[in-house]
């Protein structure tokens, strides 16, 4: 004797071994024995073969019509095998019985279960909608099916190409667009990021990166919302000065000049002029809302993201052969650089020179100010003037204004040029911190940001200050408060209004003194209290970002000059710095070796998607040694 027996949703056959009163002994064509519930029996039979029995049952599901049987069932629940007795008209057979039993169970959608071997029909709205939902299925993974075969064969689908860049930023797994992508992924195995820049739905690299950041810090776009045109300020006084700024050549939103004026009876007055885009704007109307959401302009090699809208920066910019408006801070200082009184005022500053530090520090650095200035230096005798007193103020601070014996690199990309990994030639240029005209610019900025700062407070408004107690970790604050590493007794931020919002607030309050005005944050509260913590947020996430381009760019340097070996200093453990470029990585196959070592590696393998530099380690170096591999990395001037 044969039982058919349904087991944890699955149908089996075997032969009844033994019973009893409530269950069954049944042997499995594989040998294998199972203690059953009598009532898990569906049917007894005597032939054929248990696996016979399901084979055939099998077949012969398949080619019944299952429409049919739900057409002619009937609307009450029933037993299957009542169900074959009417549908064969007579006694079915044991494989008649078990098909017709396989097919109602395998179309739940149908017929729905009531019971072991009970069935009812489904509705006839309940089915529509059930096979409405299959074949929006069936089409849903032909789609999916057809995209993923597209993106193998090369091709960008149009539903891909419409979704991104969520599909690749943020994507949806339950989206067909992203199944068809990671399938074809697996596929191909490579990255989502590879193939679609394999199948040109990313330009490059570089625009991967930076989509990213679009992406998750400006979701809307980089267009700059509509705004009222900046006020004219023609009825500011015009200061009788000749002024000039210091910058480094892609520098376009100048916020900071100087003025070197003699004196009558002797001495000087120098002039440091401030932009004022603080004049253009109210808190919370248009402009100031623009510049709160982004709260500072964005650096990376290449490019920039500014904070205030081109034609806001255009009118406040300090460009030469423009007349902006300026808050400017004077400095009367006598023969021996000691200043003998200060004036802050809200004017119009004729703009002379734009001096940029390329074309500067070959004739104004540490050898020309020992030896002589060049004569035809532009601004010579201001430069001159302006160093030494700048040397003077950092003595009185006993700081020094800039980190000696440090590196910083420029960046410079050539978007013209064009590379196997996209446009931009990159060039690198290291530059040693602690230049004069650094502490120049540097000085003069401490001098301003502390007085500034103790403008406010004598007036009695709160500022965003930047503090550092002794031994202490630099923070940001709403009171005057030293600030140790510079050795100053209070620090606001008010130097760079057209790229930092701090100081584009600070701004707004020291206006307020000048014009005696009401100021727009007459006491701390949430109000700036919230302005400081969504600036620290927002510039944290603006120096990664800078930093992330930055190694990318590093990386485009080696691809682009096919450096196979290199140079590095270990760090500690496997962490090393490569020589002569701002980047650091891991070297598994580094032996222990003492920090400060210098070691040869070689490239093995760079992805700019991942921006991963795989390095093997080749030999350790001795301090004075310089092996052809450094040769070969030259950082084009």
């Amino acid at each position: 004797m044969f039982v058919l027996f349904e087991e944890s949703g699955a149908f089996k056959a075997g032969t009844l071994v033994s019973e009893q009163e409530a269950t069954l002994h049944v042997e499995l064509p594989s040998g294998r024995r199972l203690k059953i519930k009598r009532n898990a029996v569906l049917l007894t039979f005597r032939e054929p073969e248990p696996q016979a029995l399901l084979d055939e049952a099998q077949r012969q599901a398949e080619a019944l019509d299952t429409d049919f049987l739900w057409e002619v069932c009937g609307e009450e629940e029933f037993s299957y095998l009542d169900f074959a007795r009417e549908y064969y008209g007579a006694e079915p057979s044991a494989v008649e019985a078990a098909a017709l039993l396989l097919r109602l169970h395998g179309s739940p959608i149908h017929f729905h279960r009531k019971g072991k071997g009970r069935f009812q029909k489904a509705p006839a709205e309940i089915l529509q909608a059930a096979l409405a939902g299959l074949e929006k299925k069936r089409k849903r993974q032909e789609a999916i099916e057809r995209m993923r075969d597209e993106l193998v064969a090369g091709r960008l689908p149009e539903e891909i190409a419409a979704a991104l860049p969520q599909i690749l930023y943020r994507p949806d797994r339950n989206r067909p667009e992203t199944q068809a992508l990671e399938a074809a992924s697996v596929a191909l195995r490579c990255s989502t990021a590879q193939l679609l820049l394999s199948v040109g739905a990313i330009a490059s690299t570089h625009d991967y990166h930076f989509g990213r950041f679009l992406f998750e810090v400006f979701p809307e776009g980089l267009e700059f919302p509509e705004h009222p045109e900046p006020p004219p300020c023609e009825d500011l006084p015009l200061a009788e000065v000749q002024a000039f700024s210091i910058d480094d050549i892609s520098t376009t939103e100048i916020d900071d000049a100087f003025s070197v004026t003699r004196r009558p009876g002797g001495g000087w007055r120098i002039g440091v002029h401030i932009a004022a885009p603080a004049l253009g704007l109210s808190p919370g109307d248009a402009v100031d809302a623009i510049a709160r959401a982004r709260m500072s302009t964005v650096y990376m090699p290449g490019r920039k993201i500014t904070m205030l809208p081109p034609d806001v920066v255009d009118r406040f910019t300090l460009a030469e052969g423009h007349v902006p408006p300026a808050l400017s801070l004077y400095l009367d200082v006598d023969a021996s650089l000691a200043i003998q009184g200060m004036e802050t005022r809200l004017e119009r500053v004729p703009i002379a020179a734009n001096l940029r530090l390329h074309a500067l520090e070959p004739f104004f650095n540490e050898e020309t100010l020992q030896e002589a200035l060049p004569e035809d230096l532009p601004w010579r005798e201001e430069l001159k003037l302006l160093w030494e007193l700048a040397t003077v103020l950092e003595a009185g601070r006993g700081k020094a204004s800039v980190t000696p014996n440090q590196i910083d690199y420029l960046f410079h990309v050539d978007w013209e040029r064009v590379t196997e990994d996209g446009p931009g030639w990159v060039s690198i240029t290291p530059r040693p911190r602690g230049a004069p005209i650094d502490k120049l610019v540097s000085e003069f900025a401490i001098l301003t940001n502390q007085t500034w700062g103790k403008r406010l407070a004598e007036h009695g408004l709160p500022g965003i200050y930047r503090v550092q107690p002794a031994g202490g970790k630099v923070r940001m604050a709403l009171e005057a408060e030293s600030h140790e590493g510079l050795g100053v007794d209070c620090y606001a931020w008010s130097s760079s209004p057209l790229r930092r919002y701090v100081d584009l607030v600070n701004q707004m309050q020291l206006l307020a003194t000048v014009r005696g005005t009401p100021a727009p944050f007459p006491e701390r509260g949430q109000e700036l209290f919230g302005i400081v913590r969504q600036f620290e947020a927002a510039y944290t996430t603006y120096q990664e970002f800078q930093r992330h381009m930055e190694r990318y760019w590093c990386l485009r340097w080696l691809r682009q000059h096919r450096v196979e070996r290199l140079t590095a200093t270990v760090l500690r453990d496997d962490l090393v710095r490569c020589e002569r470029l701002p980047l650091v990585a891991k070297v598994p196959s580094l032996p222990p070796t003492d920090a400060g070592r210098r070691v040869e590696l070689e490239v093995e393998r760079i992805d700019l998607v991942e921006m991963e530099l795989r390095l093997r380690f080749r030999r350790l170096l001795t301090q004075e040694e310089s092996p052809d591999a450094t040769a070969a990395l030259i950082v084009e001037p």
